[in-house]
């Protein structure tokens, strides 16, 4: 467990609006920069390196024809970084806001993702007529378990949540299919925790019993879905939040 609750001060308004908002309640994202920093940056990323130092099986997974897409994935992200103030992208690495020096390395790419930006990584490859998740760099879950999910397509993953029924799966893949290069999409979800785990694993054989609708933490993910343009992958990044109200 981490020492202590890594929180965020509050919860962007607009972000809580479109957690309201139905399933799927995907909408177009302003620019094509989809990276948050806040202030939980170093400490979230101290919680990345710990979780993939003691339990990399868990939070780190990437089958054999994800190995380029995922290095894609790393060569758009320090594409975005340079046109941005707070990252110096240099050729072999990049100065982070918190003036950590991280080095490149392009033969672990998910590994180096989880040293530069707090958002999880998850690549989806069209496999037949559904999009499967074949690599992801999932620290923070909330609630699901990488191992039960890598190798299995959108419907089967979201299987335990009632909400995801027959015309929400064809809406979300239609949605993955028709998402175009440099037009990400986002959402948003809301949750009560009453613990603030940012590495927040359950099995679907061990669904939550805590109250949704109460808990001393309010936990938010802001969800981009974006394509990579040479290998036409799909990319699902996610960014935690939690807070604490009146604290």
């Amino acid at each position: 467990m981490a020492t202590k609750p890594v929180l965020q001060n509050q919860l962007d308004p607009n972000q809580r609006s479109v957690a309201a908002r139905s399933l799927p309640g995907m909408q177009p994202l302003r620019g094509v920069d989809w990276i948050t920093v806040d202030e939980a940056y170093s400490t979230q990323l101290a919680e990345k390196a710990r979780l993939l130092a003691t339990k990399e099986d868990a939070v780190l997974r990437c089958l054999p024809d994800a190995q380029e897409p995922a290095r894609e994935v790393l060569s758009e992200v320090l594409q975005l970084l340079r046109d941005r103030t707070d990252f110096e992208v240099r050729y072999q690495h990049v100065i982070c806001p918190d003036k950590t020096r991280i080095d490149l390395n392009f033969e672990l790419p998910l590994q180096t993702l989880s040293k530069l930006i707090q958002e999880d990584i998850c690549i989806l490859q069209k496999i037949g007529d559904e999009h499967v998740l074949t690599a992801a760099l999932l620290c923070f879950p909330a609630s699901w378990t990488l191992a039960e999910k890598i190798g299995k397509p959108l419907i089967a993953i979201h299987r335990p949540v009632p909400e995801y029924d027959t015309n929400i799966a064809k809406r979300v893949q239609r949605l993955f299919d028709g998402v175009r290069v440099g037009q990400p999409m986002w959402r948003a979800n809301f949750l009560n925790y009453s613990d603030p785990a940012l590495h927040h694993p359950r099995t679907e054989a061990e669904p939550r019993t805590d109250d949704h609708m109460a808990g001393t933490y309010e936990r938010s993910e802001r969800q981009t879905v974006w394509r990579l343009p040479k290998t036409g992958a799909v990319v699902f990044s996610v960014h935690t939040t939690i807070t604490k109200p009146n604290s």
